[in-house]
């Protein structure tokens, strides 16, 4: 049979590998904290399985709390801070109106679709910017 500390370190192997496959980090906390058990029942084999469980319980606590605070205090920088905010992606872009804006509202075309789009009246071909987005509708303003 497989001893305590190499099925942990294995554990910690596993773990961390799963790490890859899911977002966020998380897992990989737990996989520390899975091979600081396995080293110390490699250390001292004389460890009992529930204490091996309570130093397993314990270091996921603290490494958890220390990754936690890490990722806090050093945020991980991106070169597209709205890679995941699509409707705040739009703002800026210049689109064409599709459907006049009388009285506030009309259409503008957005890719391969139509907005809805709240702005000054305008005719249909004009260009414009997306100033803001709000819900399904997107706010513009004539572009320069």
């Amino acid at each position: 049979m497989m001893d305590g500390g190499y099925v942990w370190l294995l554990l910690a192997v596993v773990l961390a590998g799963a790490e890859l496959a899911v977002p966020g980090v998380f897992l990989v906390f737990v996989a520390i904290a899975a091979a600081i058990t396995g080293a110390l029942s490699l250390i001292f084999p004389d460890l009992t399985l529930p204490v091996e469980l309570v130093v397993f319980g314990a270091w996921s606590v603290v490494a958890t709390l220390i990754g936690r605070r890490w990722y806090r205090d050093y945020p991980v920088d991106t070169a597209d801070p709205m890679l995941n905010d699509r409707a705040a992606r739009l703002i800026g872009q210049d689109v064409i109106v599709v459907e006049p804006i009388v009285g506030g509202s009309g259409r503008v075309r957005i890719g391969d679709g139509e907005w809805s789009a709240h702005g000054p009246d305008l005719p249909v071909g004009s260009r414009v910017r997306i100033v803001g987005v709000s819900g399904t509708g997107v706010t513009v303003a004539l572009a320069d």
